[in-house]
Parts: structure tokens; sequence; C-alpha cells
């Protein structure tokens, strides 16, 4: 899908989907995460399914927090420790 492409009904049921297939989400996190819809739709469908939800900052010098995401530093050790508790 295009970035320029409205998020239709049919990709949130998609989402919704794959989220509740999962056993948590992963969220990618930088300045952009503010302003991004899809990743608004995808953490909140995490939200409402009751999935684990965690943050990793994409960038050394971007510390964006997101509402109701616990944000971590990228490292292989705390993705397999976040991995491990799922």
């Amino acid at each position: 899908m295009s970035v320029k492409e409205a998020y239709d009904e049919e990709w949130k049921k998609k989402v919704r989907t794959r989220i509740l297939r999962s056993h948590g989400v992963l969220a990618i996190v930088s300045k952009n995460s503010v302003n991004s819809i899809g990743q608004e739709v995808g953490n909140q469908c995490a939200k409402d399914e009751k999935k684990k939800i965690r943050g990793l900052w994409a960038y050394k010098e971007d510390r964006t927090n997101l509402d109701g995401v616990n944000t971590m530093v990228w490292t292989w050790d705390n993705l397999a420790a976040w991995i491990n508790s799922l």
C-alpha cells in the first residue's frame, strides 16, 4: 500500500487478524510515529486485544514516546528478553 493511500476498513481488519494471531506487538518508534495513522491503528488494535506491546527506538538520537507504549533501546538482549517474556 502506498503511504499516500488511505487506510481502509479491509486493511484495518487484516491488521486486527494478524494481531489476534500474535503473542505481542513490537513497534518501531521514531519521531514519525507520532503522526503515523498506520502505527496508531496497529497499536490501538494491540491494546484493544490485550496483547503485549513494546516499542523499540529506531534511532539513537530519537527518544520519541508514544502514549501507552513502553519503549526500550534496540539491542539484541532487550529484544530477546521481551520475546522470551511473551
